[in-house]
C-alpha cells in the first residue's frame, strides 16, 4: 500500500569514486532500497571523485534513512547531505503579495494612494456595493480554518494548518485566478469563529471554510450563510460531494447502472459523508445506507446531532441496523470518507456484480485499491498515485470563480449539481473506462467549465438571463484558468 510518493521526495548529495559506472551503481543501490529515482545530476567532477545529486521518491522518513544507509554502504561512497524537497518548497511559505499596478513615480503614487485614494474611499462610503468593483473584494476569498480537522492529521491547531491553507490559496490562483488568503484562527469556539469571520467579511468576496471539525462546521457554515451577504462554502463538505457525484455519474456509465436503482453504502457520517448523501439524494439516489463507527444509521435509533438525525430520517428506508461489513453484502456502490482499512477483500467480494468502490480516506484508503480491484469493476481513491483520483481541486477553484463572476451571495443545490455535471462531462464517451472516470486535476478546461456552469446556475437562480455580455467576466476568467492549468500540466509533465 505504501508506495514511494513525491510528497516524500528527497535529494541526496553523494560523493562517489570517479568512474564510468558510478551513477549506475548509485541508481542500483537506491532502487534496491525501494525508492523511485526521478533524477541523477552530476554537480561536481574531480580527478578522483564525483559529486552526484540523487533525487528519489520515498514512502516516509524511515525509508529515506534506509536509502541513505544503502548509499553509504557502497565502497568509497559518502552521503554529504539529505534535503527534503517538500520542506524546501515550504521555506518562507508558498504565497506572496504582488501589486497589480506599477508605482513608478509621484503621479502613480498620487492615484494609488494619497491623495487620490480618498476619492475612491468616499465613493465606497456613499455606495458600499462599489467595493466589489473598486477593491480586491471582487476576486478575493478567505480560506478560514481553526485547525481542528486538518487532512487526516486531526486537531493540530491553526499554525500547523497554515501550510495546508497556503496550498489551498495557491490552487485557487493557479487554476482559476482567484486571489485567496489563509485565515487561521486561534480559537475553536463556534461563536467566536462566526464573530471573527463576520468582522473580516468586508474584505472578501467569499469564504471557503476548511478543515473545521464536525459537528461545529455545520453550525458555523449555516450561521455564516444566514448572516453574511457573500457566499460561504465548506470545501470538506461540498467540494468533496461535488467531485464524488461527478465520479459516480461516470462510474455508473461504465457499469451500465442507474443512480436511482443502485444500493449505495457510505462509510463516514461527518462533514463529507453528510454532504455526499445530501447531494446524491438531490440527484435522485434512492437506496443509501450510511454507517458510522457503531454501524448503520437508522430511524430506530435516537441521535444527539441534527445531521445524523437527518440521515436517519432520509436514508435506509428498510431500517437496516447492522454493521458496515454487513451493509456491503449485495451493495452496488461503496463510498468511503472515514478511516483506513475499515473494509477488506471479503466485503468487496460480497458486493453486487460490477461493484463500484470509492475508498477516499487520505492518505490511507478504507481498503488497498489493488485488493479492491480484484472484485470491483471501478475503484477510485483520493490519492494521486492511483487511477481515478477524487480530488477537490477539480471543484473549488472553478466553483468560486463562477460565484465571484456572477456576484452570487448564496450557494444552491443547483450550483453543486451543475458543477458536478461540468466535471463529469469533461470525460468524453471515447475516453471513459474503468480507470478513467474523472478528469485530471491538470485538465485545462475543468475550472473554466465549472465556473461557467456555476455562474449560469447563479444567474438562473436570480432570474437573470445569461447573455454573452453578462458572462464576459466568466469567459475572461475561464481563459485565464485554462492558461494556468496548461502551464501546470506542462510543469507536471516536464
Amino acid at each position: 500500500m505504501a508506495n514511494p510518493s513525491p510528497g516524500n521526495s528527497i535529494t541526496l548529495r553523494v560523493e562517489a569514486p570517479s568512474s564510468f559506472t558510478a551513477t549506475s551503481e548509485l541508481a542500483a543501490a537506491v532502487g534496491a532500497a525501494g525508492a523511485a529515482i526521478t533524477a541523477l545530476d552530476v554537480t561536481e567532477s574531480h580527478h578522483e571523485t564525483l559529486v552526484v545529486d540523487v533525487t528519489c521518491n520515498t514512502t516516509d522518513d524511515d525509508h529515506a534513512n534506509r536509502v541513505k544507509d544503502a548509499l553509504n554502504a557502497l565502497d568509497g561512497v559518502r552521503v554529504r547531505n539529505v534535503s527534503d524537497r517538500t520542506f524546501l518548497m515550504h521555506l518562507g511559505g508558498k504565497l506572496e503579495v504582488v501589486p497589480k499596478v506599477a508605482l513608478r513615480n509621484r503621479d502613480d503614487l498620487s492615484r494609488a494612494y494619497t491623495p487620490g485614494v480618498a476619492r475612491v474611499c468616499l465613493a465606497i462610503a456613499e455606495n458600499p456595493d462599489a467595493a466589489r468593483n473598486l477593491t480586491v473584494k471582487r476576486n478575493t476569498i478567505a480560506v478560514v480554518t481553526d485547525g481542528s480537522a486538518v487532512l487526516g492529521l486531526g486537531n493540530i491547531g491553526p499554525a500547523a494548518a497554515l501550510p495546508v491553507m497556503e496550498g489551498k490559496a495557491a490552487l485557487f490562483k493557479q487554476f482559476a485566478n482567484v486571489d485567496a488568503w489563509p485565515v487561521c484562527l486561534d480559537t475553536q469556539d463556534t461563536e467566536e469563529i462566526i464573530k471573527i469571520v463576520k468582522a473580516l467579511a468586508p474584505v472578501y468576496g467569499g469564504v471557503n471554510l476548511e478543515d473545521i471539525a464536525a459537528p461545529r462546521c455545520f453550525e458555523i457554515e449555516n450561521r455564516l450563510r444566514e448572516e453574511l451577504d457573500i457566499p460561504v462554502f465548506h470545501d470538506d463538505q461540498h467540494g468533496t460531494a461535488i467531485v464524488t457525484l461527478a465520479a459516480l455519474v461516470n462510474a455508473l456509465r461504465v457499469v451500465g447502472k442507474k443512480l436511482d436503482e443502485v444500493r449505495i453504502v457510505v462509510s463516514g457520517v461527518g462533514a463529507a459523508g453528510s454532504a455526499i448523501i445530501q447531494l446524491l439524494k438531490a440527484q435522485g439516489a434512492k437506496h443509501i445506507v450510511a454507517a458510522g463507527r457503531s454501524g448503520a444509521i437508522h430511524s430506530g435509533e435516537q441521535y444527539n446531532d441534527e445531521h445524523r438525525s437527518w440521515i436517519a430520517a432520509n436514508t435506509n428506508e428498510e431500517g437496516f441496523s447492522g454493521t458496515l461489513h454487513e451493509a456491503l453484502n449485495g451493495a452496488d456502490v461503496f463510498i468511503g470518507v472515514s478511516a483506513p482499512h475499515v473494509i477488506g477483500e471479503e466485503q468487496v467480494a460480497s458486493m453486487a456484480k460490477d461493484a463500484i468502490v470509492f475508498a477516499m480516506a487520505n492518505p490511507t484508503p478504507e481498503i488497498d485499491p489493488a485488493i479492491a480491484s480484484k472484485h470491483a469493476a471501478v475503484v477510485a481513491t483520493g490519492r494521486s498515485d492511483f487511477p481515478n483520483q477524487i480530488n477537490n481541486v477539480l471543484a473549488f477553484p472553478g466553483f468560486f470563480r463562477g460565484l465571484l463572476d456572477a456576484g452570487a451571495s448564496d450557494i444552491t443545490p443547483e450550483m453543486l449539481v451543475a458543477a458536478a455535471e461540468a466535471i463529469a462531462n469533461r470525460v468524453a464517451d471515447d475516453e471513459l473506462n474503468a480507470s478513467y472516470i474523472i478528469p485530471s486535476v491538470f485538465d485545462p478546461h475543468v475550472a473554466a467549465d465549472v465556473a461557467a456552469a456555476v455562474a449560469a446556475a447563479a444567474h438562473a437562480a436570480a432570474g437573470v438571463h445569461t447573455s454573452p455580455a453578462a458572462t464576459g467576466d466568466t469567459m475572461e476568467a475561464a481563459a485565464h484558468a485554462a492558461a494556468a492549468a496548461n502551464t501546470a500540466a506542462a510543469l507536471a509533465n516536464a
